[in-house]
């Protein structure tokens, strides 16, 4: 999963309380772990956990393996914000460096050179957009799949 800045802001304000980069994306995924997931329509999902809703997009990505990959991001210099979800790896470092730690197969790819950001992946990713208090028919719909919420949960 990819970031927004204002849902990195939002993490970090309300979840992870420190700016560094493993932080975030550790509170990340511990989040994702207990929040259950809501499919709006076809390219917008919701995670949310009864208290906190995040909201994310579906990006399109090619599905290539790792040497097409490597030949694809040999050349491109600076560091970028490297995220490889199947060991959840995230990381800001040179690309051809970060590609070292990822085992052979065939991977959803996604780049973006404006924003300086590199996803690798068996699943599409997903941008986070933001991350907000759960509506009403989110609370609702965690209350369904997880049973009665105690009380003082929310």
């Amino acid at each position: 999963m990819l970031l927004t800045r204002h849902a990195e802001e939002r993490l970090v304000k309300r979840l992870s309380r420190k700016r560094k980069l493993e932080r975030v994306y550790s509170e990340l995924w511990s989040f994702l772990d207990r929040s259950s997931k809501i499919e709006v329509n076809e390219n917008v999902v919701i995670f949310t956990d009864g208290r906190k809703s995040l909201v994310c997009a579906r990006l399109e990505c090619e599905m290539l393996t790792l040497d097409e990959i490597k030949r694809r991001v040999e050349n491109l210099r600076g560091t970028y914000r490297c995220v490889f979800p199947d060991k959840r790896l995230a990381m800001e470092t040179v690309p051809a460096k970060f590609l070292i730690r990822i085992p052979e197969g065939v991977y959803c790819f996604y780049l973006n050179k404006e924003k300086k950001s590199l996803y690798v992946g068996t699943g599409r990713p997903l941008l986070a957009i933001t991350l907000r208090p759960a509506k009403r028919g989110e609370r609702e719909k965690v209350r369904e799949t997880k049973g009665p919420l105690k009380r003082g949960s929310f």
